[in-house]
């Protein structure tokens, strides 16, 4: 299927230089580009790439200014937001590439599961009893929605995701071992959300663990029993979130984040991968890092030192060291 660069240009809002008419039929990365693709430049790191592109259209921002000449059989897309530009471009792609929704065969649904319109389900996707799954949903293959589980509509779920298995809950008893803690509740996913591959979500102890509307969780993430996910917050792979957390909204969480139990992240939060969270952060919009973590810019201020450590100590030696020859010349 081809779209011309006035076609395009009018999806996107954009301001045409050169030719019009040229047609595309691919996308491509800015540094692939190839007679028949359409690139975009919004990293003004990647810009060298520009002018030796042999794409036919190339999408830039409005206030780009060109050092030299693209090559003649290259036309530009002026737009306001060349990465938002292009998404937009790749959800138009995507809709008229998309096959249309089906259940699969290979696919086990109990029957007292609901499964709302135009879903998809893919071979080896297990949904057990008193699921309820809204509209628009897709769920890649090899997925567990287990029992109890509620799913909002136009959600994703990536290939492996497991919602509402067990938590990790054990009890020391009198014989010093560990009693298991059943888990009654379960997982409420509400709508807009996408959760990536082999990410799981465990059911609640009682109650629900939440993920709220418009979350987006990568791969290989562990939220335990009984979280809560504030509305468009986003989370990076390998972060643990141990149970009873509740994590605010407009939140952003890097990857390999620890975030211990029973704490409250404030909405708006912006934790920095790697970093380890152990107590409360209460104020809306704070920027922390580091494990234990703490204010950015008290920790860049802590990192200087921190460097600093090695030379500081030579200092202290070689100051010692003169300390030393003075006392004995006392």
């Amino acid at each position: 299927m081809e779209f011309s660069a006035q076609q395009i240009a009018e999806l996107l809002s954009g301001e045409v230089e050169g030719d019009s008419q040229i047609t595309v039929n691919q996308l491509a990365k800015i540094e692939e580009g190839k007679t028949g693709s359409i690139c975009f430049l919004s990293n003004e790191a990647y810009a060298k790439y520009i002018y030796d592109n042999d794409a036919s259209i190339i999408i830039l921002n409005t206030g780009f200014k060109l050092e030299q000449a693209v090559k003649p059989s290259c036309t530009l897309i002026r737009v306001e937001d060349a990465r938002l530009a292009f998404t937009k471009l790749i959800e138009t792609y995507h809709q008229y590439t998309k096959k249309e929704p089906e259940i699969s065969p290979n696919a086990f649904i109990d029957s007292s599961a609901t499964i709302g319109e135009n879903c998809s389900i893919s071979a080896g996707v297990v949904i057990e009893a008193n699921v309820k799954i809204g509209d628009n949903c897709v769920i890649h293959g090899g997925c567990q929605v287990l029992h109890g589980g509620q799913i909002g509509n136009n959600c994703i779920l990536q290939s492996g995701v497991v919602i509402g298995s067990d938590g990790f809950g054990f009890a020391p008893n009198s014989e010093n071992d560990y009693q298991k803690i059943i888990h009654l509740g379960n997982v409420i996913i509400e709508d807009n959300v996408e959760i990536g591959a082999n990410t799981t979500i465990d059911r609640a102890t009682l109650g629900s663990t939440i993920i709220r509307k418009g979350v987006k969780l990568d791969n290989l993430i562990q939220i335990a029993h009984n979280v809560e996910i504030g509305e468009n917050t986003v989370i990076a792979s390998q972060t643990g979130i141990a149970g009873s957390t509740k994590v605010g909204k407009n939140c952003m969480i890097g990857g390999q984040v620890g975030i211990i139990g029973h704490l409250t992240i404030a909405n708006g939060v912006k934790i920095a991968a790697q970093s380890g969270i152990g107590q409360n952060i209460e104020n809306e919009g704070e920027i922390i890092q580091g494990s234990p973590a703490f204010g950015i810019g008290e920790y860049k201020r802590s990192y200087v030192m921190f460097r600093k450590l090695p030379k500081l100590k030579q200092t202290i030696d070689r100051l010692e060291n003169e300390l030393n020859t003075l006392k004995e010349k006392i």
